[in-house]
C-alpha cells in the first residue's frame, strides 16, 4: 500500500531484486517509478518493467476488498496506513495472507525523561499517531502474522517532510538557527535505505512474528549537535561557533510556531 513517495521507493527496488513481484497499490497520481539518484537507465528500465500496478483510492474499502481478493497477495505492506479502519478491508480481502507489515511510528510512545525508547515502553493513546497505534491493535486482535516498525525522524533521497534541511537553509542564509528547547535533548535520525532493508529483513522471518520492532540510526544527537554536523559537512561555517538560540516554540505565535523546526515535538 503506497510505494511512490519515500520509504516505498527504496524498499520496493530491494524486493524486487530479491525476485518478489512487487504490485504497488496508489491512487495513481503520482509516477509508479521514478529513477533514483546514482540509479542508471538500464538499471532504471529494468527495475520499471517488473512493477505491477493496482491504482485505487484506499478509502474505497468496496474496493480494496474486491481487488485485493481477485489478486490474492501473499504478502502486504502498508507504508502509507494511517488509521485502523483502513486495515481491516485488507485483512477481510485476504483471509490467507502470510504476513502484514506494517510503517508505524515512533512517536506513538508517551513522553518520558528516560530515553531512548524500547519497545515496551508505555505509549500515548492520544498522541497524534494514535491512528497507527490502534491499528497496531486490530493487527493483533485478529491473530494475523504481522510485524510493526517504528521509525523515528526518516532522512534521504526523496523526503517529502526533510525536516534537517532546514539547518541548511539557515546555515546557508548566515542566520541564526533557534534550536526548539535547551539544545541537549537527544533525538534519532536513520537514513531511507537502512529503513527499507530492516522491512525487507523482517519479511518471512518468525522472530518478527507479532512483533514491533524501533529503527533509527545507532547513534543519539542533541538538537545542537545536529546543527554542529550540518555546519560540519557543509564547510560553510565554522562548527564550533555556530550563532545557536534556544527558543520555546509554545511561546511563538501559531504562524512563526509552524514554521519554526519541530514545531512543539
Amino acid at each position: 500500500m503506497g510505494g511512490t513517495r519515500f520509504i516505498g521507493v527504496f524498499l520496493s527496488r530491494l524486493l524486487v531484486k530479491e525476485g518478489h513481484q512487487v504490485t504497488l497499490f496508489t491512487r495513481g497520481k503520482a509516477p509508479i517509478a521514478q529513477q533514483l539518484p546514482g540509479e542508471s537507465d538500464q538499471e532504471f528500465a529494468e527495475f520499471s518493467s517488473k512493477i505491477l500496478h493496482l491504482k485505487g483510492d484506499r478509502k474505497d474499502y468496496d474496493f480494496v476488498k474486491s481487488s485485493l481478493s481477485a489478486k490474492g497477495f501473499d504478502v502486504v505492506y502498508d507504508i502509507n496506513g494511517r488509521e485502523a479502519d483502513e486495515v481491516e478491508p485488507i485483512l477481510d480481502a485476504l483471509p490467507n495472507l502470510e504476513q502484514f507489515i506494517y510503517c508505524s511510528s515512533a512517536g506513538v510512545y508517551l513522553k518520558s525523561d528516560l530515553l531512548p525508547h524500547c519497545e515496551t515502553d508505555t505509549v500515548d493513546p492520544k498522541s497524534r499517531h494514535k491512528g497507527k497505534l490502534n491499528t497496531e491493535s486490530v493487527l493483533e486482535s485478529k491473530g494475523v502474522n504481522w510485524t510493526s516498525l517504528r521509525p523515528v525522524y526518516i532522512y534521504g533521497p526523496l523526503n517529502y517532510n526533510p525536516v534537517e534541511e532546514w539547518f541548511f537553509h539557515r546555515l546557508k542564509a548566515g542566520r541564526p538557527i533557534p534550536i526548539p528547547g535547551s539544545g541537549i535533548q537527544v533525538t534519532q535520525l536513520g537514513h531511507v535505505k537502512d529503513l527499507a532493508r530492516a522491512f525487507v529483513q523482517v519479511l518471512g522471518n518468525e522472530k518478527a512474528s507479532r512483533q514491533v520492532f524501533n529503527i533509527s540510526g545507532e547513534k543519539y544527537v542533541t538538537f545542537d549537535g545536529l546543527a554542529r554536523a550540518c555546519a560540519k559537512v557543509t564547510g560553510l561555517l565554522d562548527f564550533r561557533s555556530l550563532n545557536l538560540c534556544t527558543t520555546t516554540p509554545k511561546s511563538l505565535t501559531l504562524v512563526k510556531r509552524r514554521l519554526f523546526h519541530s514545531g512543539t515535538s
